[in-house]
């Protein structure tokens, strides 16, 4: 229990590093328009090869386009002040479908499926690290050990 005590993160202020990198992210996004379709077509190379991504790209996309609001809603700046609320949220699906978009292309599948399952599918536990049943942490192993 203290070691998990020890390794919990902290909790996040606005200021803090996390979300400054978040809002970063998302003024990029804002004032290149073509950034983020262009992000989302390199993650989308991977459609149809884990169901959890196919899922995961599919609700990614929906929230980043949420979080932005219409087109016309407003200017850059109404829109950047919108999407600040989900800043974090939105910023984490899209470095996760990265990710799992670059595992599953060119990972071993053991390693794809590790992460796919532990950070897509829900199947992960609270400890960051913590694999579910049935992942292949042999074949994950050996692959890290010396020759």
């Amino acid at each position: 229990m203290p070691l998990l005590y020890r390794d919990a993160p902290l909790n996040s202020i606005w200021e803090g590093s996390g979300n400054v990198a978040a809002l970063d992210v998302l003024r990029a996004i804002v004032a290149e328009r073509e950034g983020l379709p262009a992000f989302l077509a390199e993650c989308e190379l991977a459609v149809g090869a884990d169901a959890r991504l196919d899922a995961h790209l599919r609700r990614a996309r929906a929230e980043t386009v949420r979080a932005f609001g219409d087109e016309d809603g407003g200017s850059p700046q109404e829109r950047l002040y919108a999407a600040q609320f989900a800043a974090r949220r939105v910023v984490e699906d899209l470095a996760l479908a990265l990710q799992a978009s670059l595992l599953v292309r060119h990972a071993p599948s053991a390693v794809a499926d590790a992460f796919c399952a532990a950070r897509l599918g829900g199947e992960g536990g609270r400890v960051y690290g913590t694999l579910p049943a049935g992942v292949d942490a042999g074949a994950i192993i050996e692959r890290a050990l010396p020759v």
